[in-house]
């Protein structure tokens, strides 16, 4: 969420910047100026109320006085002023109420403000390549691989191992089984990931609930703008949301709390299962398990100071990159452009591993750097180095990786001409030696 404050002071500037935003763009100016104005409304109102407060303790100190002097008179026209004063205060109580609502429901669907190094762009037409990893490896592995490769979901069937058939009839359309040694691969890569960011890169490991409230899903900006693509479930009087992603409740930890700065960085990491509705992807990867409504993730998630947080960045994608590296999975860096970032993000990178089945580079993690956007949204401060002063908190997160498109990229960079998949050499160990995972 946006400072207020913020907006009222530099107006122009969020309005240029949802210009650089295609879905913001064509109302931006009216959208900056309904805010300038309910903040008007609300400020106004409230400089009336205190001025009615003030004038109510005045008449009841006049009543005091006038009751004294044996003004009767006097003192009952002050008690029939402070009587109607008393009545527009308590309605004005209401009415701030409702204009403090508007305000904040206006603000809780504004997207963040795109840094400036950010490429302006309507779609991923417009995102920037920053570096690549393992191109040697693509030509390397093109002979075993035969004259065309395959995609994951003929390799996965072909082993008898992957099976989408009966996940239909079970849970329908977006919805995979694995079973035998695919299986226990997609487990030995989560696995893999975890050992590495904990033991390598300093993250703590989190084991955080899979439904949170609604509160939480505001916190990290899916609701309200994305309820859509959330699953909710009944819970006592209300519901709990079934998280897309550990960003929501680790990023949540920190909410409506003052962490000390000598805490700071704070690093968690967490492997859980993600449920998404996927609403508004009709028609998009229907085949295989790119595009699931229930997968696994590793997230990454960083809770920094305001200084830190574009270094951290840096950082917490370079993570991800090793990940792929260990693998030897070949990548690619792209920075986002402005039509392409995600609503809470202020920069990303997206990695995008390389799919020979597809013949194409596809996203396996983001990275974003959101600075204050959702500390605000949560409440969640910081002690200044002086300790004399609060601060909002700046946070991250990215993927460490997706660990279902891991496995797809293994299979489909892997692949031997007979059906079988070579293991990875960092992922044996994992899978008590086996080298290859053959048709039965």
């Amino acid at each position: 969420m946006l400072d207020i404050k913020w907006i009222r002071e530099n107006p122009q500037v969020l309005v240029e910047a949802l210009k650089k935003r295609p879905s913001y763009a064509e109302a931006a100016q009216s959208t900056v100026d309904d805010l300038i104005a309910r903040d008007e409304a609300r400020r106004d109102h409230l400089t009336e109320l205190q001025a009615k407060q003030e004038r109510r303790n005045a008449a009841s100190k006049e009543i005091g006085n006038a009751m004294r002097d044996k003004n009767m008179a006097r003192a009952e026209e002050l008690k029939a002023e402070v009587a109607e004063i008393k009545s527009f205060i308590q309605n004005g109580e209401a009415r701030e109420r409702e204009l403090d609502k508007a305000l904040a429901d206006a603000l809780a669907v504004l997207p963040n403000v795109p840094l400036a190094d950010v490429p302006l762009g309507a779609d991923e037409h417009g995102n920037v390549e920053v570096r690549r990893f393992g191109e040697e490896l693509i030509a390397k592995r093109q002979p075993r691989m035969g004259n065309k490769p395959k995609e994951h979901f003929e390799i996965g069937e072909r082993l008898g191992m992957m099976d989408f058939e009966r996940a239909a009839k079970l849970s329908g359309s977006r919805f995979t089984v694995l079973s035998g040694q695919l299986a226990r691969l997609e487990r030995a890569i989560g696995q893999f990931m975890l050992d590495t960011h904990t033991t390598e890169h300093g993250y703590t490991e989190v084991q955080p609930p899979l439904m949170v409230r609604d509160e939480v899903l505001f916190g990290t900006g899916q609701l309200p703008k994305f309820a859509e693509d959330l699953f909710f479930t009944p819970h006592g009087e209300g519901r709990l949301g079934l998280i897309p992603t550990a960003e929501v409740p680790l990023t949540n930890l920190v909410r409506e709390e003052i962490t000390a700065h000598d805490r700071l960085p704070l690093r968690m990491t967490a492997l859980t299962p993600c449920f998404r509705s996927e609403a508004g992807s009709a028609g998009r990867d229907t085949r295989g398990m790119l595009r699931q409504h229930q997968f696994y993730k590793v997230e990454l998630v960083s809770i920094t100071d305001q200084e830190s947080s574009l270094a951290e960045h840096e950082r917490m994608t370079e993570c991800a990159e090793t990940i792929l590296k260990k693998l030897e999975l070949p990548f690619r860096t792209v920075t986002l452009c402005t039509g392409d970032m995600g609503f809470g993000a202020q920069k990303t990178y997206d990695i995008e591993v390389w799919l020979p089945g597809q013949n194409a580079w596809r996203e396996i993690s983001s990275c974003s750097v959101c600075g204050d956007f959702q500390a605000r949204r949560m409440n969640a401060r910081y002690k200044d180095r002086d300790g004399k002063g609060n601060l909002f908190v700046h946070t991250l997160n990215g993927s460490g990786t997706a660990v279902g498109r891991a496995l797809i990229a293994v299979m489909e960079n892997y692949q031997n001409e007979d059906g079988s998949v070579t293991i990875p050499e960092v992922l044996r160990p994992y899978m008590g030696g086996l080298e290859k995972i053959e048709s039965k």
